[in-house]
């Protein structure tokens, strides 16, 4: 479901399949891990990602909030249209910065 990578100081995050409301309770344990690092910079990679759902969105508001707390920086890279129009219409693609790559 996810997988965390630390490649010269930047995590990633890549998540895979469908992050709804059970996945995102086995991922959260996970996430965890990547926080104790939000002073960096943090990508979270959906390329792989197919489906999220609000307990999935509430995961990844943690997550921001907790790394601009910290004072790092987070982005989503490689979103797909279905996912990130589930961003758009919840409000949530103002808080994050979106990339292609």
């Amino acid at each position: 479901m996810v997988e965390i990578k630390n490649e010269n100081g930047v995590y990633t995050a890549s998540f895979e399949g469908r992050l709804d409301s059970s996945a995102a309770k086995d991922v959260e344990d996970e996430i965890d891990g990547l926080l104790a690092h939000a002073d960096k910079e943090i990508v979270l990679d959906c390329t792989k990602l197919e489906y999220i759902s609000s307990m999935g969105l509430r995961l990844f508001l943690r997550i921001r909030k907790e790394v601009s707390a910290k004072g790092g920086q987070v982005s989503i890279l490689n979103i797909n249209k279905d996912v990130k129009n589930v961003f758009a219409m919840t409000g949530f693609d103002e808080f994050f910065n979106f990339h292609e790559g």
